[in-house]
């Protein structure tokens, strides 16, 4: 086993279990989590329309990509998912407060959505299931994926925004 291996595997288990926790937050209410009621709503508050679908979808990418990083299974994919998650959470909600944690800023989802893209680039590692099964995409196909994850999160708060304004129609 090299030192990167078991780096690579620590690093995505802390990060996708993080995810992976946070969507059970939203979906069930876990660990003093909003549970999906709540959840839905505090999407709407946010803009985003209509409010489940993006209620789903943000919960299923932490309860699904979470996992799946950890694991390394389909890890280009999974992390692709989890970078636009996370550029959403660091970009509407967490950027405004400045950075630090401490204030609600954006230190923890930028330190996690990082993560996802940095394994994503340099992929799984041989502890692995994408090693397991000989699943890996060539490094520039990722980098596709990732980027194109980044850009259907900064969609995503682009549609919210657009939704928020009010109509200038009569």
């Amino acid at each position: 086993m090299e030192p990167l291996d078991a780096g690579l595997l620590l690093l995505r288990v802390v990060v996708g279990l993080t995810f992976a926790a946070h969507g059970a937050q939203k979906a069930f209410g876990w660990w003093e989590g909003p549970g999906w009621e709540r959840w839905q709503g505090a999407v709407g508050s946010m803009g985003f329309r209509p409010q489940r679908l993006f209620a789903v979808v943000s919960t299923g990418v932490e309860l699904l990509g979470g996992p799946c990083l950890a694991l390394g299974l389909l890890t280009p994919i999974a992390a692709a998912a989890l970078v636009a998650q996370a550029a959403v959470i660091v970009l509407k909600v967490h950027a405004p407060k400045g950075f630090f944690n401490s204030k609600g800023g954006l230190e923890f989802p930028l330190t996690l959505g990082t993560a996802s893209f940095v394994i994503g680039f340099v992929g799984p590692g041989a502890l692995s299931l994408d090693a397991v099964a000989g699943f890996a995409l060539p490094t520039e196909l990722s980098l596709i994926f990732l980027l194109a994850g980044l850009a259907a999160g900064l969609l995503t708060i682009t549609l919210a925004e657009t939704a928020d304004r009010p109509s200038t129609q009569s």
